[in-house]
Parts: structure tokens; C-alpha cells; sequence
């Protein structure tokens, strides 16, 4: 007799112990991509919660994975890190690009200091792989020369509205930012509010009506913080 032609449906495969392993649009098999999500939901959690220097081991084990099945997803520590925080990259940069649009200038310079503190207050992870060296991946290096680039333009701004204090320097923002850092570790509601009370201190302190000089700026770089 002829062979039948096979009737089977996604319930009959499943009971039968089949599993479906075509490719899927970016290339992966259902499965590999199953794990490559697993691997990057636990690497952003581990690294929000811890920064970025967790051993990748308990990444793995988190994401109920093998270590080889993470290398072999992303080789490279640099890989993993990058790859977990795109999404924030992407947030990060919108944050600036939202201020530059801001027809006043300081309002555009104080929003973007008070959500970056926020972003670091609340995410360990994020600010250390922002700030950090990832020669293997130019997107960091170059978004983050174009956010550097967009605060000094929204400095220059809010000095020739009168509003910020003529002897701000950029490296103010760098001490800024390790004194944020530093109340990062407690509690989210904890490091949220200090961090507010922190930031609106500073910006007090940026206004040109503080008219006290201050002491020659800090040769500090923004690699500086998280070190």
C-alpha cells in the first residue's frame, strides 16, 4: 500500500516528544533563541541588582544554562554586557536627544541631569557598561562620544540663557555622578529618593545666581566613575 500521508498536527508532536526546531527570522533555532533570551533576561537582572563584573558562571546559572551554552551565544563578557543593556543605550540616548529639543535650555540641561541620575540610582548595571570600555562594539563608543558631545552643547546653552553658573565644567557632572553612585546599594525606594535630594543639590549649586567661585575643576573622565 502507499504510504499515508502524515496527519499530525502541533499537539501530536508534542505529545510524541518531536520539538520544533526550524529556524527562526534572525537565523536561530526556536530553541537556541529560547536560550538566548533566558541568557540575557538573567544577565540584566544579575547586572541591575550587581553591576557588571558578576562571573558569567552565575549568569548561567540563573538563566538554567550550561556556561558553554552562554559562550556560545555571546563569546565574550563584552558581548553579554552590551547586548543585555541595548535597550537602555537606546533609552539613554532618546533622553538626551529629548532635551536638545527642549526650547529652554535649562529645563533641557536639568532633565537630562535628573534622569541619568535616576537610570544610575536605579540600575547598577547600566551605568557601568555605559561608562565602561567595549573596543568589540563600536554602537557604545559611538553613542556614547554623541552623548557626551550633546551635554557640553546643552551646557553651552543654558550658560548663554544666564541660568547656569558661568565656571560649570562637564567634569562637574563626572563628580556628580560618583557621588550618585555612591548611595546606589540600598533599597530602590531608598536610592531613588537620595538620589533626587542629591541631584537637586548640585542644581542649586549649578545656578548662576550661586555667585561664590569654586576651586579649578577636576581633570575627572566619565570612565572615572564606575571605576
Amino acid at each position: 500500500m502507499p504510504d499515508q500521508p502524515s496527519h499530525k498536527g502541533p499537539a501530536d508532536a508534542a505529545c510524541s516528544g518531536e520539538r520544533d526546531r526550524s529556524a527562526a527570522a534572525d537565523g536561530l533555532r526556536i530553541d537556541a533563541r529560547y536560550n538566548r533570551e533566558r541568557i540575557l533576561k538573567a544577565a540584566r537582572e544579575v547586572y541591575t541588582a550587581h553591576g557588571t563584573d558578576v562571573p558569567v558562571t552565575a549568569i548561567a546559572r540563573r538563566a538554567g544554562v550550561g556556561v558553554a551554552t552562554l559562550y556560545r551565544r555571546f563569546p565574550t563578557r563584552a558581548s553579554l554586557v552590551t547586548e543585555a543593556f541595548s535597550g537602555q543605550l537606546a533609552l539613554c540616548v532618546a533622553v538626551f536627544d529629548e532635551a536638545v529639543g527642549d526650547p529652554d535650555p535649562w529645563r533641557g540641561f536639568c532633565s537630562v541631569i535628573e534622569k541619568v541620575c535616576a537610570m544610575q540610582a536605579c540600575d547598577r548595571g547600566f551605568t557601568a557598561a555605559f561608562l565602561s570600555e567595549f573596543p568589540d562594539n563600536a554602537e557604545f563608543g559611538r553613542e556614547r562620544a554623541r552623548i557626551e558631545e550633546v551635554l557640553a552643547q546643552l551646557a553651552r546653552r543654558a550658560k548663554d540663557t544666564g541660568k547656569l553658573r558661568a565656571d560649570f565644567d562637564i567634569s562637574d557632572i563626572t563628580l556628580l555622578l560618583l557621588a550618585n553612585g555612591g548611595i546606589v546599594g540600598e533599597s530602590p525606594q531608598v536610592s531613588m529618593a537620595a538620589s533626587r535630594r542629591l541631584v537637586a543639590y548640585f542644581l542649586q549649586s549649578f545656578r548662576a545666581d550661586r555667585t561664590e567661585p569654586l576651586p579649578p575643576p577636576a581633570p575627572l573622565a566619565w570612565a572615572r566613575v564606575m571605576s
